[in-house]
């Protein structure tokens, strides 16, 4: 499945390009693993850009169907007042991963970011040690060192949560993770023992 040619081949590579700017050298094995190039990661990221402010390309979950296929499941989950529609797909370069997409009553899209696959478990995550870079999602980290605070992204498809976790020697640090496509980027300390029962900077 694939709109004029962009298809889940592409549409990976799109993640990879807003990731290049924390994880370069990640994002540089990866486009290798999937028989591309940067030449093609950028050319991937200009088309979905246009593609995605073009009055002709599909909205709402038509957009993602047009691009990845069918979903692989559908459901249904409640946030604060709205019921949102859930779909997933499968993203090769990661198969311990689905991209999920929630979609409010309309068919706006509410969010759209890598989540764990059903069935599948995060690494143990007990330390900040714990925290490498592509191994977590923003759930992940959210339930292991709760109770984490959402942090306003610096772009889009960036989120920031703030933390309590402790180090390797046990002491508790505030933190701040970041991540693209709901994927773990980063990790900032304060370089300082956390307050205890803090969440966060």
């Amino acid at each position: 499945m694939a709109i004029d040619g962009f298809g889940p081949l592409e549409f990976q590579l799109v993640l990879l390009r807003r990731m290049a700017d924390f994880r370069p050298g990640e994002v540089e094995d990866a486009v290798l693993r999937l028989g591309s190039d940067r030449t093609a990661m950028r050319e991937a990221n200009r088309r979905w850009q246009a593609m995605i402010r073009s009055r002709g390309f599909p909205r709402g979950d038509r957009r993602y169907r047009a691009v990845l296929g069918p979903p692989e499941s559908a459901g249904r989950r409640r946030v604060g007042d709205l019921e949102l529609r859930v779909l997933r797909w499968p993203v090769p370069l990661w198969p311990e991963l689905r991209f999920e997409v929630l979609l409010a009553p309309g068919g706006a899209v509410f969010n759209e970011w890598l989540v764990r696959a059903p069935g599948t478990a995060p690494p143990p995550l007990r330390t900040l040690e714990d925290l490498a870079p592509w191994s977590c999602t923003v759930g992940d980290v959210a339930a292991a060192f709760a109770p984490a605070r959402p942090m306003e992204g610096t772009a889009p498809g960036r989120w920031r949560l703030a933390f309590t976790a402790p180090d390797a020697d046990g002491t508790a640090r505030r933190a701040v993770a970041d991540f693209t496509w709901g994927l773990l980027q980063e990790v900032r300390t304060d370089g300082g023992p956390a307050a205890p029962g803090t969440a966060g900077p």
